[in-house]
């Protein structure tokens, strides 16, 4: 089984690489097409809403109808994607290709996150972790690599252009999911259903709503991070897009180790608490960023990406667990809800910087964290129980 959990571990990788390429080269991008702060978002948005509005779609037909081989056509969409973008020349090609990475993204997370819950052995909560630690790796790894491939290539057609080097990751991706694929297909032939405990229905509408506001804080902030880091290191501080680059990759790669760790430790403390301390716990470290020198700005964003990562494979299997029996649609609403609510952030923070500034939009995302206080209004799961 941790050979599978491993695959599809890589899968999210190389999914989660293609989607924080994009805004990895949006400094590229807006030189290229001499783009607006609110058309950035723009960008973000489309990539953003594409990943994450047909993911509860794909997962509930999914529970119905399992397809095990949707994983590895999702990747070549992403493909097809890619190659447009560094080829596009205008703003409605960069539109349209991000739109193709998107949907790429939106086929694969619903079936591959109930491929990690079949291969768990009942650790739920390790198996997402070890597979969500896949997507946050790869993210990671996006602003790197783009810092070494894209970036030394110029704001220009030529740095657009070696986007394509990155066709190889995804056709690497193909082949391994291919793989998963047959496992997959070989799994259901066998497969019991089993009952599964969840809490009263009457009950489930208000954690869900609880979980939704928790994620909007979560992945507000995250917005602001992923999407606008680079920018408030040049602008503050003015540092080199490449050395900006590197710095977020320090806090993506934070990110990475916290969302490891998260889904264990909520296997063994329980998920509500988990999720209490991972939300709430980042407060202080989210008001004194902005504030903060160049040193003590890099340094917070270790623990903030440490904690924030740790809550969302709690949040998952959390919801999976309040609706049993619909893995795929819960793992779309999730990873949908996570995509959609990144493209709105991302879509108004910069809509934001534009009329204020960069350093206004992080100093009010400081406050989102204390959201985290309705955590404590999350009721127990029989499985927790």
């Amino acid at each position: 089984m941790i050979t599978v959990l491993l695959a599809i571990s890589f899968g999210h990788l190389i999914n989660d690489l293609l989607q924080s390429l994009v805004p990895a080269i949006y400094p590229v991008l807006k030189a290229r097409f001499g783009l607006s702060f609110g058309q950035v978002g723009g960008i973000a948005l489309v990539n953003q809403l594409t990943a994450s509005v047909l993911q509860p779609g794909v997962g509930h037909f999914t529970d119905r109808r399992p397809l095990p081989y949707s994983l590895p056509l999702g990747m070549c969409s992403s493909l097809c994607g890619l190659l447009l973008l560094s080829q596009a020349p205008s703003y409605l090609a960069l539109l349209g290709a991000v739109a193709l990475v998107g949907v790429g993204s939106s086929v694969f997370h619903p079936e591959s996150s109930r491929v990690a819950r079949l291969a768990s052995g009942g650790r739920h909560g390790m198996a997402q972790s070890v597979f969500q630690v896949g997507g946050n790796v790869g993210s990671a790894l996006g602003p790197l690599l783009a810092a070494f491939v894209v970036a030394p290539r110029g704001n220009n057609a030529t740095g657009q252009a070696a986007v394509a080097w990155f066709a190889l990751a995804a056709l690497a991706g193909i082949g391994v999911l291919a793989g998963v694929g047959v496992w997959y297909r070989r799994r259901l032939a066998c497969r019991v259903r089993k009952p599964a405990a969840s809490i009263a229905g009457r009950r489930v509408g208000g954690a869900m709503a609880i979980l939704v506001v928790l994620m909007v804080s979560k992945f507000f902030y995250m917005a602001s991070i992923s999407n606008y880091y680079t920018f408030y290191l040049i602008g503050r501080f003015h540092l080199a897009l490449h050395t900006a680059q590197l710095c977020l990759f320090l806090f993506m790669a934070a990110f990475a180790i916290g969302t490891l760790v998260g889904g264990p430790i909520g296997d063994r403390i329980g998920r509500k608490r988990i999720i209490w301390i991972s939300i709430l716990g980042v407060l202080p470290f989210t008001l004194a960023l902005p504030y903060a020198g160049l040193t003590v700005t890099v340094l917070l964003t270790i623990p903030i990406g440490l904690l924030l990562a740790s809550a969302f494979p709690a949040i998952v299997v959390y919801a999976q667990e309040l609706m049993p029996g619909r893995v795929g649609t819960v793992s779309g609403m999730m990873f949908g809800l996570a995509f959609g609510l990144g493209g709105l952030g991302a879509a108004g923070l910069g809509a934001l910087a534009d009329k204020t500034s960069i350093g206004l939009v992080f100093q009010l995302c400081a406050f989102l964290p204390v959201l985290g206080l309705l955590a404590g209004l999350l009721p127990q799961t029989k499985a927790e129980r």
